[in-house]
């Protein structure tokens, strides 16, 4: 249908994936209704889908420490929530005053409710505050300053740590002649991550684009 963004068609591959896929906690499920119920754009949320691939990503790595930027709902903090080290934290910003309200309360009826630290604010001002180096990122922020991120957030990674972005591929419209300033914003980020000698990096055209880049 025009004028819908990619990661609202039906996507009967992906629902397929999804439902033979690990099966979604019921604190999951709350938070995807919740968000669906009192949010004007739920599509923002990660999917089932990705949500657990972001819970094997994270359970793969086993992380002492997570920093997302983009909180949202809490929906992907909570999939990322189920790979974290015995002990692991994750620290979590959100600009939105009201979409952090509503993840705090998500967090607290999840089982990581004292392992998540939300922070209220925006991201430039508050990473100066949060010291020391992460096992994994998920950036899924404003889109326009993700290559403002790159160098930040690969020398905030431990060796081997994982930095994970979201919508790389912002509806088809990264990489093509289009007067689209997110996409070329989101186009910059990807050719930064594929020409720095310090990670690995592949682009999954799952839902809107997932990148996964790995420290070297």
């Amino acid at each position: 249908m025009p004028g819908r963004s990619q990661r609202d068609r039906p996507d009967p591959r992906a629902d397929y994936a999804s439902s033979v896929s690990g099966s979604v906690p019921p604190y999951l499920l709350h938070v995807e209704r919740q968000t669906y119920l009192k949010t004007l754009a739920p599509q923002q949320m990660s999917g089932r889908l990705q949500g657990r691939i972001l819970a094997m990503l994270s359970s793969l790595r086993q992380p002492h420490r997570i920093l997302e930027i983009g909180t949202f709902t809490g929906y992907a903090t909570l999939c990322l929530a189920e790979g974290l080290a015995e002990n692991g934290t994750i620290d979590t910003i959100e600009g939105d005053p009201e979409m952090a309200w509503l993840a705090y309360r998500h967090f607290r009826a999840s089982p990581f409710a004292d392992q998540i630290r939300l922070h209220v604010g925006q991201a430039n001002d508050l990473l100066a505050e949060l010291p020391g180096s992460y096992d994994l990122i998920f950036l899924d922020a404003d889109k326009r300053g993700y290559p403002g991120y790159v160098e930040l957030l690969v020398n905030r990674l431990t060796p081997g740590g994982l930095l994970l972005a979201d919508n790389v591929l912002w509806d088809g419209k990264v990489g093509k002649r289009e007067r689209d300033t997110d996409a070329h914003a989101l186009h910059h980020y990807n050719r930064l991550l594929q020409e720095d000698p310090r990670v690995s990096v592949v682009v999954l055209p799952l839902r809107d684009g997932l990148s996964l880049a790995r420290r070297r």
